[in-house]
């Protein structure tokens, strides 16, 4: 493969953080902690309780949730979301069941939308990912993101607030290019999870983000301890060691 270009200077894009796969609040409350930070740009966290919102209301999960609405209600626009997870299994799942999970996250947690795991990225899904997520947000409004891990077909653009087209290692990350049509949409409607990111590279993947016109993006060192699938998720259940560093970098008002 050629070599990518030198990362150019970004746009004066401000690029925001998102917390894909907290642990549960008791194992956690440090990483729950970090969305109620002012200086922090978290855009989104993603609540899961038992591979959904679980058969009862969790009242660790409802104080960790409650805690970043309320900050949000006191800070307004800009303040981190609570993301109840859905899990698509690539169109394997039951849309009765999701239906039935997004109405319980809905109910129990109050969440500001929906963190779409594992969502179909092909054009021949798109008609029933359609209709489920018009099931979806007669629910109520809903900020919704579709976790593809891969460049999706451009009609998923119109279904979702935010789409995640990359989801794997710095190794393969730093050789990306976004696909054309991409550019026609501003940063804000894609997200990009990069993990096994060199303490030395972290600078260059932020910028590298922006570059690709992605608006949030997780960026780790952590590792996953044996190959996981296309757009697995897990390797984001803990902050980086260089955490404050990112945030130095994408705090409230900063950009490069």
């Amino acid at each position: 493969m050629a070599p990518h270009p030198a990362v150019p200077a970004p746009a004066r894009v401000p690029v925001r953080l998102a917390l894909p796969a907290l642990p549960h609040p008791l194992l956690a409350p440090g990483e729950w902690a970090e969305p109620l930070r002012e200086d922090a740009a978290v855009h989104w966290a993603v609540l899961d309780v038992d591979n959904g919102p679980g058969q009862r209301p969790d009242p660790d999960c409802l104080l960790a949730a409650g805690r970043i609405s309320n900050a949000g209600r006191r800070r307004g626009p800009g303040s981190a979301l609570v993301l109840g997870r859905l899990d698509l299994a690539y169109g394997a799942t039951n849309p009765h069941l999701v239906l039935a999970q997004a109405r319980a996250w809905r109910d129990w947690y109050r969440v500001d939308g929906y963190y779409v795991h594992r969502c179909p990225a092909d054009a021949r899904w798109l008609p029933a990912v359609t209709r489920l997520l018009a099931r979806v947000r007669a629910l109520g409004p809903a900020h919704v993101v579709l976790g593809h891990g891969v460049p999706p077909h451009p009609g998923y653009a119109d279904l979702a607030a935010q789409l995640v087209t990359f989801t794997g290692p710095w190794s393969r990350y730093r050789w990306s290019r976004p696909p054309e049509w991409t550019a026609e949409l501003p940063a804000e409607r894609f997200c990009h999870l990069v993990h096994s990111v060199p303490a030395t590279r972290v600078e260059e993947a932020l910028r590298l983000a922006r570059w690709q016109g992605a608006g949030t993006v997780a960026v780790t060192d952590r590792c996953p301890p044996e190959p996981q699938e296309e757009g697995g998720i897990g390797v984001f259940a803990a902050l980086p060691g260089y955490w404050d560093e990112i945030v130095s970098r994408t705090g409230r008002g900063v950009s490069e």
